[in-house]
């Protein structure tokens, strides 16, 4: 069988740079104690680990205090630490239906226990937000304005910036789930007006799973998410209130972090812009064969328009798992099929009921790939189609 054609990025970048793994097994063999629970050289070894790697984000993001990032297991953690963390009774927030179930299920969540109220934004058929819709649904309680920077199911990229000036002349607070366009495109927390941001390690960042953060603004202080063990403050019985240790309780992933901050390096030496271009390329050329397979409809932003490296579509008549099924079993092609943990933007492209295949690049992916692919689609449904 001829070599994976792995396009399924989206969910987690693989596979990783040898470096990645270098630096993990580094850190196993030479400092895998506990960061910040000790004075010998193991856990100072670890903790310099972390420092680095929070030295090294805060580059990436633009952020002016490292401290202010706190790492998380994944998004999701990020996102509830920043939602839970935030929202009070009778708050209000402002999202959008391109939103993941990290988002979603909390803000639901919230609305059954304490009483929030939400509402989620209509998208276009090309998954783009109407900023004067958006606008419209401010209210005096407004806390809160949740979006993503790219949706996983569409592809599209949203206007951050703009939306961050929204929510800061409202008085809102600004969250980012920049679970797809960490490492891809450019976010800057001062300039975009993010207060907060919720990263992966293991997808554009190019780290193992486990592993992620959230940047939290100097103005705001968080309830946090978890009490515990920080190594500081042991004497008292509260929480500390200095960061990152209010909101890092327990052990931390040294190990992971350490292959984070190799992928984050190999981003940061190759250059975001290069590496949204290049995937930008991969997606047209993708769109461009899938197009011609009579009964295949493109979800998201057109051909030639701004869309992260993700590609998903369906077929008249045919399920979305069952095309994703003969990609893995016939042609040695890693896609992913089905609702991707966004019913709601599924509903916004009346995809809901059928799912959608999605194919998603990264660094590792060429035109190779690519030509497998839509090879691959040519010979399963392109000539079945053609009368």
């Amino acid at each position: 069988m001829e070599r994976l054609v792995y396009l399924d990025h989206a969910a987690t970048s693989w596979p990783k740079p040898p470096e990645v793994g270098v630096a993990m097994m580094e850190v196993l063999e030479h400092s895998g104690a506990n960061a910040g629970r000790g004075n010998h050289s193991l856990a100072i070894g670890a903790g310099r680990v972390l420092v680095k790697a929070r030295n090294q984000l805060a580059g990436l993001f633009s952020i002016s205090n490292a401290q202010d990032i706190a790492f998380t297991h994944n998004t999701t953690m990020g996102l509830n630490m920043a939602i839970k963390g935030t929202l009070q009774p009778g708050d209000h927030v402002i999202s959008t239906m391109t939103e993941h179930n990290s988002v979603r299920r909390p803000l639901e969540y919230l609305r059954q226990t304490k009483g929030i109220t939400v509402d989620y934004v209509k998208v276009d058929q090309e998954g783009q937000v109407d900023l004067l819709e958006l606008q419209k649904n401010f209210k005096p309680n407004t806390k809160m304005v949740i979006c993503n920077h790219s949706s996983n199911l569409l592809g599209s990229i949203l206007p951050i910036g703009e939306i961050g000036d929204m929510a800061k002349t409202h008085g809102a607070v600004f969250l980012v789930d920049a679970a797809q366009s960490a490492g891809s495109l450019t976010i800057d927390v001062g300039k975009m007006n993010i207060d907060l941001l919720a990263f992966p390690g293991h997808k554009g960042l190019l780290g193992p799973q486990g592993t992620g953060g959230v940047y939290i603004s100097p103005a705001l202080d968080l309830e946090p998410l978890l009490h515990g063990g920080t190594g500081s403050q042991s004497e008292n019985s509260a929480q500390p209130n200095v960061r990152p240790d209010r909101y890092e309780a327990g052990t931390q992933n040294a190990v992971g972090i350490a292959g984070l901050l190799a992928g984050v390096k190999k981003i940061m030496s190759i250059g975001t812009m290069n590496i949204h271009r290049q995937e930008w390329l991969l997606t047209q050329r993708l769109m461009e064969g899938l197009s011609g397979i009579p009964g295949i409809r493109l979800l998201g932003p057109g051909l030639g328009s701004q869309r992260s490296g993700i590609v998903a579509f369906v077929i008249e008549g045919e399920e979305s798992a069952h095309i994703a099924h003969r990609l893995d079993r016939e042609y040695n092609i890693a896609v992913r099929a089905g609702m991707h943990c966004t019913p709601l933007a599924h509903m916004a492209v009346d995809t809901l009921e059928s799912g959608a295949v999605r194919a998603s690049v990264g660094v590792s992916s060429t035109e190779q790939d690519i030509d497998r692919m839509l090879a691959a689609m040519i010979e399963m449904y392109g000539r079945a189609r053609i009368r």
